[in-house]
């Protein structure tokens, strides 16, 4: 994975790590539609509810809350930003974000929306990702609502509902997971770009105010991208959440 900083302070990326999927998703699903993806690139977008939050002027009461949830406003310097990938990797990233995907992920495969509703009432237990859930849930929403065209699948449209009633959220994980199962897009490939296209965007969204040079981006990703697999098959072996009461 490669991201070049400019000497004029504007980011550019460039991976190594592309990924290029292109599957074939079932006529019933996307009848009457045109937003069938073609990769799991392309369900992501929006940026991560954090980047997106931190970026925001009109929610500045939630912004400061996402701040010290993963202490991004101590980000100064390149080991600090090193710090805060470590803990949003170790503290959100793997134990949360990708476990909540992948039990997503496998509900809507199956059908049971009974459970993706109570995963996402559980969701709401962790006080980590109760301090940003107003982003979360606002991408979450707008991403799902893409979805009600498909009228024909009973989950999507179950699970509009129940946050129409109140009784869902739509955390941005779990639509994330949802649009990976109806599009048939593969789940592992789906975690490896949700994680990559994260890490990367935490990066280019500090390069330029820390005036980092090409090659420090280059190994802080590096070292980032290298933990990938291992976060990857920790969630597909164990996924956390579905152990929540």
């Amino acid at each position: 994975m490669r991201l070049l900083c400019n000497p004029t302070g504007v980011v550019s990326t460039q991976s190594t790590l592309r990924i290029s999927v292109r599957v074939e998703c079932r006529n019933e699903m996307i009848a009457g539609t045109n937003i069938a993806p073609s990769s799991p690139a392309e369900l992501l977008g929006d940026p991560h509810p954090l980047l997106e939050q931190l970026g925001s002027t009109e929610d500045l009461a939630i912004t400061g809350a996402v701040a010290h949830a993963i202490e991004f406003h101590r980000v100064s310097d390149l080991p600090s930003l090193r710090q805060f990938l470590d803990a949003y990797r170790t503290e959100v990233l793997v134990p949360i974000e990708l476990p909540a995907i992948v039990s997503a992920y496998q509900y809507a495969a199956r059908g049971e929306t009974a459970e993706l509703i109570a995963l996402d009432e559980r969701l709401a237990a962790e006080r980590v990702v109760r301090r940003f859930a107003l982003a979360s849930c606002r991408v979450g929403q707008r991403q799902l609502s893409k979805l009600r065209p498909m009228r024909d699948q009973r989950l999507v449209q179950r699970y509009l509902a129940a946050i129409e009633e109140g009784k869902a959220r739509g955390w941005h994980t779990l639509v994330y997971g949802v649009s990976l199962a109806m599009f048939s897009l593969p789940l592992r490939q789906g975690l490896q770009n949700y994680t990559e296209q994260t890490i990367r965007g935490f990066v280019s969204s500090a390069a330029a105010s820390l005036h980092l040079a090409e090659g420090q981006c280059d190994i802080l990703l590096a070292a980032q991208s290298s933990e990938v697999p291992r976060a990857i098959a920790s969630a597909l072996d164990s996924p956390r959440l579905l152990a929540i009461q």
